[in-house]
């Protein structure tokens, strides 16, 4: 009995090393690992010859980047590619890699150099799992998505790149045509918005907290949810109260005044940013530049980290949200709380 013990606890003891250290020994797994379609592509990671081989078979290459635990991960795999018609239209025109965003498999880059999969993640910058990099033939990223698109967007981006429109048109463009905006429509109004007309440069001559912009459509349910859920917690209002914050119809031709002093309309803004999911949240420091930002489906625990990783200036001394997010859960298991991700 006491053998089987001893094995029990140093079976368990390397699992909890291996998962602090991203590494597991054979037949192991992280906990929250998710299970992975069969369909996704058993890569050697060498990407350059991922995306010559995909060419050959008239696909492309889709990087899916994701961490065990992530529940955004698991609403991709689950929601997304557990809608058949949708598996079966990636699997048509992609081959999906995925990429563990603190994994030590040996990757070679575009440029032939060999490096980590976190190192790599590191590299490109990847702040949010999901992170979805759709490639061209030349290894290029032609549309990016960083966090979680539900079905029905997820399902236009396939489109807009197996379709190769990126040669006709920007993704905003495509995805109007096939959703097309309602016009300027009544959007939420929160007491703590800046008053219309906005003059974003302006409030940052005049403002020490930073700015928070929020990007948002008419008949838009994550906006509703913003909204009618997550912004009536006191502890978001709370976080909220460091900020300035403006809201943006992201469909409207009135003119505002940017951070940085330009005047133009609403919408060139929206299409300069590069922005294609409402709400999102764009967040600038005190002179006007701007620091981090938040475009795809979010959930109140992690929009309020968001919050405070901002509005602590967090995120000039920890450059990866993700180190961000993890030890704020840490900290709150630790003290007792629960911690749903979800909630």
């Amino acid at each position: 009995m006491r053998i089987l013990i001893a094995v029990s606890l140093l079976f368990f003891a390397q699992l909890l090393i291996a998962a602090q250290e991203g590494e597991l020994g054979q037949d192991l797994v992280n906990p929250g690992y998710h299970e992975q379609p069969d369909w996704f592509k058993e890569s050697f990671l060498d990407l350059g010859e991922d995306v010559a081989e995909a060419a050959a078979q008239n696909k492309r290459v889709l990087l899916y980047f994701y961490q065990d635990g992530c529940p955004y991960c698991a609403k991709l795999l689950e929601d997304n590619f557990g809608d058949a018609r949708i598996a079966e239209k990636t699997r048509k025109h992609f081959d999906v890699i995925a990429i563990n965003l603190w994994g030590d498999r040996e990757v070679t880059d575009f440029n032939g150099q060999v490096t980590t999969e976190k190192k790599f993640s590191e590299s490109l910058q990847v702040q949010y799992t999901p992170t979805l990099l759709f490639l061209n033939e030349q290894g290029k990223a032609v549309v990016r998505l960083n966090g979680y698109y539900g079905p029905a967007k997820f399902d236009v981006v396939l489109d807009y790149v197996s379709g190769k429109h990126e040669t006709r048109m920007k993704l905003s463009a495509y995805y109007a045509q096939r959703q097309p905006a309602t016009g300027d429509g009544k959007l939420h109004d929160e007491p703590f918005f800046l008053p219309a007309p906005l003059k974003l440069a302006d409030n940052r001559k005049q403002s020490w907290r930073p700015l928070l912009v929020l990007f948002e459509q008419p008949n838009c349910r994550p906006c509703d949810e913003l909204h009618q859920d997550i912004f009536q917690r006191q502890h978001v209002v709370t976080a909220l109260s460091a900020f300035d914050v403006a809201q943006v119809n992201m469909n409207a031709s009135a003119a505002l005044q940017t951070p940085d002093g330009r005047t133009i309309p609403a919408r060139q803004w929206v299409a300069e940013l590069g922005l294609q999911y409402a709400p999102s949240m764009l967040y600038f420091d005190a002179q006007g530049k701007e620091v981090f930002r938040s475009e795809a489906w979010l959930k109140a625990f992690h929009l309020h980290t968001v919050l405070d990783y901002v509005a602590t200036g967090a995120y000039m001394h920890q450059k990866n949200f993700q180190r961000f997010v993890q030890h704020r859960a840490e900290i709150l298991r630790e003290k007792g709380f629960n911690v749903d991700l979800m909630e």
